[in-house]
């Protein structure tokens, strides 16, 4: 298999592929993450694409280059990382109690000489949420792990005892849908 390379420097997402036995190499592509689109797949597709894409075009040797980007959408509004602890406060108020999509989105570029082809597609995991008072999304948010995230929580962190339940794939909650990664990247190779 060609080398992996992971177009971003979310510990979450390198922890994931060496979770399935895969060593990625870290260029993290410097891109702007803005999203443009009203539709979430659309949105996510693109930007994991732009980063993808960025760090495909600087590196030089062969391989699978990953680019990818998570948004929760909660009443159809998309949410990114929280800029504040008010933010946060408020991105957690509205998911308590309720139901949310998180959407990866992931564009994998296999480069080999001057070829290249891609494999693009985005993961949606439905997540519940249990109701919270007040004290308990304050407590949450003090421990700043809100900070970094989309939704302003993390599902594999001290949030998980308020997840209800979800429908999907967990890993895509953490970033990154990595059986679905993995299946692709196999299927392109046993065609080559």
């Amino acid at each position: 298999m060609l080398p992996i390379v992971l177009a971003s420097a979310s510990p979450r997402r390198k922890e994931l592929l060496e979770q399935i036995g895969l060593d990625p190499i870290i260029i993290p592509a410097d891109v702007d993450e803005r999203i443009r689109w009203e539709d979430p797949v659309q949105a996510v597709q693109e930007l994991a694409c732009r980063k993808a894409r960025f760090v495909a075009d600087g590196f030089l040797q062969d391989g699978w280059i990953l680019g990818a980007d998570t948004i929760v959408v909660h009443n159809g509004k998309v949410m990114g990382k929280p800029a504040s602890r008010q933010e946060a406060l408020r991105m957690l108020s509205a998911l308590q109690g309720e139901s949310h999509s998180v959407y990866t989105g992931v564009c994998a570029v296999r480069k080999e000489g001057k070829n290249r082809q891609e494999a693009v597609f985005a993961e949606e995991t439905k997540v519940f949420v249990h109701p919270m008072e007040m004290w308990e999304i304050e407590e949450y948010a003090d421990t700043l792990e809100p900070m970094d995230k989309a939704g302003a929580y993390g599902i594999q962190g001290a949030f998980a005892k308020y997840i209800r339940c979800i429908q999907g794939d967990y890993n895509n909650v953490v970033g990154l849908p990595v059986s679905r990664i993995y299946q692709e990247i196999l299927r392109a190779e046993q065609k080559q």
